[in-house]
């Protein structure tokens, strides 16, 4: 079949209905540009949301509260079933489709995770405490904005099924939603098993290690590091849910978080910048066993629920 390997300057062939074509696609794409609709628009109105930066909340007396913006950290640990695998400390990151971020100005529901090597709060790994005032064992939310203003997407899973799972593992898969429901609510657990039930009804300390397990499935959160992701940010690690336990009956490391708060020393900064973490220790038992501490000062929160 010939092949026309003229251009419509020419003057051969069908010239005149090119040049139409050609001013045609100028047109549509001078409209797309002063609309905002091109990909390379869309591209850079969504990184620089979900990479804006963040302020976490300062905890001033060590706990985590209503309200309070943290982020997700799942603390480095040696990883001793593979032997590829990303290090150091992995914070939980709100990760959408890319496909669907090209397609649409506003994030794709339900939209994914996955665990990032990045200590700085942004827009993609910045969650919000909602519910009571947080502490073990009872229902809590962790909410999201990616950055954006008017919209909030809430930390959810559900029981694995043939259709939905986790890409990697294909295990409970652990997505973001904006629907309201009890497969949101998720409780904190404290990660030593002698020390759970007495530090149930007690607050959540901050930047210390703790379980957050899925209430509806009873699974735990956990951030799968030899298990890669291609993502819209690059090789990431898998986030899913589901309990690892080691010979003892006790959480694996992959199982645990801590909710990290800002540092007040300097802005935009987070207390993982800390030379040294904040123990975990038994404060509150101890409080609690003082004499005298139920009428000291600030001593409410440390009061069982009714």
């Amino acid at each position: 079949m010939a092949q026309n390997l003229y251009g419509p300057g020419v003057r051969m062939g069908n010239w005149n209905e090119d040049v139409y074509l050609e001013e045609e696609l100028m047109k549509d794409f001078l409209a797309k540009k002063d609309k905002g609709q091109l990909l390379i628009q869309r591209n850079r109105r969504l990184k620089e949301n979900l990479l804006r930066p963040m302020q976490l909340s300062i905890s001033e007396d060590g706990y985590i509260h209503y309200g309070d913006k943290v982020m997700l950290v799942n603390p480095d640990h040696p990883e001793t079933e593979a032997d590829l695998f990303l290090g150091g400390d992995l914070s939980l990151c709100m990760t959408p489709d890319e496909i669907k971020a090209h397609l649409s100005d506003e994030l794709e529901v339900p939209c994914g995770l996955s665990a990032a090597q990045t200590k700085i709060p942004v827009g993609r790994n910045t969650f919000t405490v909602t519910g009571q005032v947080l502490r073990y064992g009872q229902n809590f939310r962790l909410g999201i904005a990616g950055g954006f203003a008017d919209r909030m997407l809430y930390l959810s899973s559900d029981h694995r099924t043939l259709m939905k799972s986790s890409k990697r593992s294909w295990l409970q898969e652990v997505y973001l939603t904006d629907e309201d429901s009890y497969l949101n609510c998720w409780q904190a657990a404290f990660p030593d098993p002698q020390l759970r039930l007495e530090y149930e009804g007690f607050p959540v300390l901050a930047n210390a290690k703790l379980l957050i397990n899925h209430c509806h499935t009873n699974r735990g959160l956990v951030a799968h590091r030899h298990l890669f992701l291609s993502t819209y940010f690059g090789k990431e690690a898998e986030v899913a849910a589901h309990t690892y336990l080691d010979s003892h009956r006790v959480e694996k490391p992959k199982n645990h978080w801590m909710l990290v708060t800002g540092n007040p020393r300097k802005d935009s900064s987070t207390m993982l910048d800390l030379s040294k973490r904040p123990a975990e220790d038994t404060r509150v038992l101890e409080h609690v066993a003082e004499p005298g501490t139920r009428n000291a000062p600030g001593a409410h929160a440390f009061t069982r629920p009714m």
